[in-house]
This record gives structure tokens, sequence and C-alpha cells, in this order.
């Protein structure tokens, strides 16, 4: 018995030796990765900026009728019973004139001061930050956490992308690298530092949640990193940098119902920032890559309607005339499934490979027409103010829970349809007003509230022109035939 005990009171020592090892390697650990936030912080922080705006709007001149005083029997009465003549008023119903007022608004945000490595002047520091924190400024005025502060001036803004690059007479300040946001991993440790609240310089920790989130609705050209590190408010332009101390993106906007942190923000990526920001300081602005198609997602209805087994890839909605897609020979229903032999497989994504894409240059785009494979030699085109941007022809409701498109001849003839206008609905939101309605992609909206629609835009502006009655008329098409269906919401 004594051998055994012996062997028993061994044993457990030994596990409360290693208990207490794995105890202290764990804490070590935590001791660790403590350490490499606190480095983080302080290798990026110095190059970090509270930026502060101001700007002055005139106030449109009024021109208000009397005032509440002036009598409508004349200044006898006025006088007669107050006592003192009616002061200087117009009568009433005649407009006087009011001197024209100004507004004067501030904001703030932050940005960081990055490496560049053409276009430097030798007495210019860069700062990336968004487009709207210095939207419309008349004044910048930017400091750091050593308490220096400089006037800005604006080298470039791109609201397309809310990339925006301003300057600072400086040759001394430290510089951060732009990393390659390309091989950032879902999982992996981000730490965003900026000014929220106008609190100057604030740390927070946390994971990237996913990865090249587009159609958002924040900005034309999207590709964001989604963080569950908090950004708020004033965090918009900071950097989002990994345990490398490298940006790996730009602190731009948050989800939130209550304009405060809910665990969900949104960084635009590096590799995108720098491509425009090197414009923006070569040139002051950004040039685009255009095809000149409209372009949408291929659904599992619209993939089983062209004879397609697969999802991915986008669907050729129209194509422009005279546009490179046309001269290059693309059509209508065709599906772009490879880009430069990079597969396509979401809409955001590829908008911005073309627009990122130099404009003269070659590119080679993979489609499936009539079921086969084959290849299109492509040459970019210039992107113009006015020219429409992939996706503009196809219309939603967030508050029907629907996508629509213009009817054309070819998808009447994709989905067996004998009717020649209207608009076809490519995707209904699971738990919407249109999904609870048992409408399904590929029905025909044929009117709106009595009114025919007969394109995607005109589709939108009627159901626009209902939202205030939060209640909708549509007239439905389907193989079954015609229905009337309100929707509220």
């Amino acid at each position: 018995m004594s051998i055994l005990y012996k062997a028993f009171t061994l044993l457990a020592l030994s596990l409360l030796v290693l208990s207490a090892q794995a105890q202290d390697q764990g804490v070590e650990g935590l001791r660790e990765q403590s350490r490499a936030f606190a480095a983080v912080a302080r290798q990026v922080s110095p190059s970090v900026a509270l930026i502060q705006t101001e700007s002055v709007s005139d106030i449109a001149p009024q021109t208000p009728y009397s005032s509440p005083f002036s009598s409508p029997f004349g200044d006898d009465f006025f006088e007669r019973f107050f006592g003192q003549p009616l002061p200087q008023q117009p009568f009433p119903g005649t407009p006087q004139q009011v001197p024209p007022q100004q507004r004067r608004s501030v904001g703030q945000g932050s940005g960081f001061v990055f490496l560049v490595e053409d276009g430097l002047l030798s007495d210019k520091a860069y700062i990336l930050t968004n487009s709207h924190v210095v939207e419309n400024a008349d004044k910048i005025r930017v400091t750091f956490s050593d308490g220096r502060e400089f006037d800005a001036e604006v080298t470039g803004t791109d609201p397309q992308s809310d990339v925006a690059v301003i300057e600072v007479e400086s040759s001394d300040l430290p510089t951060l690298t732009l990393g390659d946001s390309s091989r950032l991993m879902v999982g992996e440790w981000v730490v965003a530092i900026g000014n929220p609240f106008g609190l100057s310089h604030s740390l927070t920790v946390g994971v990237v949640s996913a990865l090249g989130r587009t159609s958002l609705g924040i900005s034309d050209y999207e590709d964001f990193i989604q963080t569950d590190a908090a950004i708020n408010p004033g965090n918009s332009g900071g950097p989002l940098v990994n345990l490398d101390g490298e940006v790996i993106g730009i602190n731009s906007a948050i989800f939130s119902r209550s304009g405060g942190y809910m665990g969900v923000g949104f960084a635009i990526p590096s590799n995108l920032a720098k491509s425009i920001a090197e414009q923006l300081i070569e040139t002051g602005e950004v040039t685009r890559g255009y095809l000149g198609i409209n372009i949408q997602e291929l659904t599992p209805v619209l993939a089983e309607s062209f004879g397609l087994e697969q999802t991915q890839g986008i669907l050729v909605a129209q194509v422009s005339p005279n546009s490179p897609a046309e001269q290059a020979g693309l059509q209508q229903g065709d599906i772009i499934v490879a880009f430069q032999d990079n597969p396509v497989s979401d809409v955001g994504a590829f908008r911005n490979q073309v627009s990122l894409t130099a404009p003269g240059s070659r590119a080679v785009l993979g489609i499936i027409r009539d079921g086969a494979r084959r290849e299109i030699n492509i040459t970019i085109g210039t992107l113009s103010e006015g020219q429409q941007r992939p996706q503009d022809t196809i219309g939603s409701s967030e508050q029907l829970g629907l996508s629509v498109q213009t009817l054309t001849p070819q998808l009447a003839q994709q989905f067996n349809l004998d009717v020649a206008q209207g608009v076809v609905v490519t995707q209904v939101l699971p738990g919407s007003a249109a999904a609870n309605a048992g409408i399904q992609s590929g029905s025909i909206i044929v009117e709106v509230d009595r009114s025919p629609v007969d394109t995607a835009e005109s589709f939108d502006r009627a159901v626009e022109a209902s939202s205030s009655d939060n209640q909708v008329l549509l007239l439905i098409r389907t193989s079954a035939g015609q229905r009337y269906v309100v929707l509220s919401w």
C-alpha cells in the first residue's frame, strides 16, 4: 500500500507541477501578445494624425413675410392698442430682403502619413484619409501625437472609392508602409488606430471578420475588409494595421443602428487605396478602366435558364453601343467567368478589377456563350464622367426585398416568356415582403401602382413614389398568368 500511496502522491505532484507550468506558459503567451500590441502602438501612433476640418457655406437668402407682431389692420390699429408706432415692417404678404448668411461647419476624422515611393517632394509629407473626411473643407488642420500641428491642403480626392490624399509641409514625419492586403486572411489579428469622438490616438484590437465585402452601398467601388476591431465616428481615415505594423486598410465605415460601435466595421484594402493614392499624387485625379457593359449576379435561377449547372460568373445584361466591349464582340447574355485568367464570381470585385486596369491595355475575358467556353481579347477604354458604371440597369428595392432587370428579348427567350414589356425579377431576399408574397425569380412585374414599367429605372422611380405610403400594388405575370400583389413594409 505504501508503494501505491507514494506512486499516487508523485503522480498528483507531477500533475500540479505540469498545471502550474501550463498556467505560467498561458500567462506568458498573453504577455507576449500584449507586448505585440504595445509594439504596434509605439510604431504606428506617431504617424497617425487627428484631422480637423472647417467649412463655410452660404445659407440661401430668405424672404420671410411680415413679423407676427404686424397688424392686418395697419399702423394706426397697432399704435392705438400698444401706444407706439409700428416698427418698420412690410405690409403682410410683402417679402422683405434678408442679408445673406453663412453657416460654419466643423468636422474631424483620422489619417496617417504613408511611405510614397514616386512623386514625393522633399518638403512634403502625404497623408491618406477618407474622401468624406475632407470633402468640401475650406480649412484642414492635422495634429500628431507629439503635439505638432500643420495646415494641410488637398492633393486629390476620389469620392467613388472614398479615398483622399492631403499634404503638409514637413520632411521629417514618420511614415507607415502600405502592406499587401491580398495576403490578408480571415481570423488574422488587426489593430485600428484613430481618433474616435475626438479621443486622440485610440487603439482597438480585433480580427479580420470577412474579406471582399461588396454591394454595401457605402461607395461606388467597394472591396471592404470587415473587422470587429472597434471603429467609431472619428476613426474614419485611420489605419488598420497587422501585427507587423503594416497598413492593410483604411478604416472607412461602420454598421450601426445607434451611430456607435456594434461589432462590424469596414476598411478599404491597402492595395486599392495605394492604386488610387498614387494617381491622386501624380495627377490629382483618378482614371478608371471601362468596358461598356452592365452586369449582374448569376443567380441559380438565371444559371438554370442559361443551361448552366453552376453559378460561377457574372451575366452581361447590356452592351453599350460603340463601347470597347461591343468592338471586342462581347454580347448580351454572355457569362463572364474569368478576367486575365482570374476567376470571376462577384460583380463588385469584377468592377474593381476593370476600373483599376490601365486604359489602353489589353485584357482577356473568359466567357461562356451558348454553353461553350471561349476567350475574348479586349482593349480597356477610359471611364469618363457620365458613363454608366456596371449594375446601373439593375433595379432593386430594399423595402420590397427584390432586384429586377429590364426585360430584353433575349431574357424573354431564356425565361420562355411571351411578354415584351416589363421588368424581370432576378433576386428575392428570403424573409422579405416580396418573398412572403410568393414572388419568385423569373417573375415579370408589368405594373407598379397601376402604371406600366418597362425599365429597371422606371421601376425604381415608381417604388420610390410609393414609399411614403409603405405600400405598393404590383401586377405580376408568371407562367400561370397574371395577378395583383400588394406589398407592405
